[in-house]
């Protein structure tokens, strides 16, 4: 952000202190007002025809722009990948605890990443261990939805699952 003298425009759009609209005028004139007034002249919009200057107390704004940048990272919130694995021979009741486990991860907001791992022999028998993944799908219908479709990945099939949207 360029303030008073080294903004190099012929014309800019000025706002005042209270961001009323003061027109477009040169440099000069906008640098005078803003002397005036005991505060600088900053260049908020460089790439606007003709740029936008602002008066205002340079130091003031500053200390509002990176408190606004602070505010607004603290209500971001990352959303992480969980993973769930399992291999094609698991029990219905060890299918359950992964599932409570995905559910958990779910309510959250976490993203979960179902893995079947496959070993050995077991990789002959890939496509018949399809339905595991979809039951896990089917047992967290009402608080997820599959948002990548089981998909075999070398040694693995794996899909993603996503909280749903109310």
């Amino acid at each position: 952000m360029l303030i008073n003298e080294q903004i190099r425009d012929k014309e800019v759009r000025v706002v005042g202190e209270n961001g009323e609209q003061l027109g477009i005028m040169s440099v000069q004139e906008a640098q005078a007002l803003a002397d005036e007034a005991g505060v600088d002249l900053v260049r908020i919009a460089p790439n606007a025809k003709p740029p936008v200057c602002r008066i205002v107390d340079y130091g003031k704004f500053k200390y509002e722009q990176t408190r606004r940048e602070k505010e607004a990272k603290k209500k971001q919130r990352v959303i992480e990948v969980k993973e769930v694995r399992m291999s094609p021979n698991i029990d219905t009741n060890d299918l359950n605890t992964k599932v409570n486990a995905a559910k958990k991860f779910l309510e959250k907001g976490d993203r979960v990443k179902v893995t079947l791992r496959f070993r050995g022999r077991e990789m002959a028998h890939m496509n018949q261990s399809r339905y595991i993944l979809d039951d896990f799908a089917e047992a967290l219908s009402e608080i997820a939805v599959v948002e990548k479709a089981p998909k075999v990945e070398g040694r693995s099939m794996t899909m993603f699952l996503a909280q749903k949207r109310q």
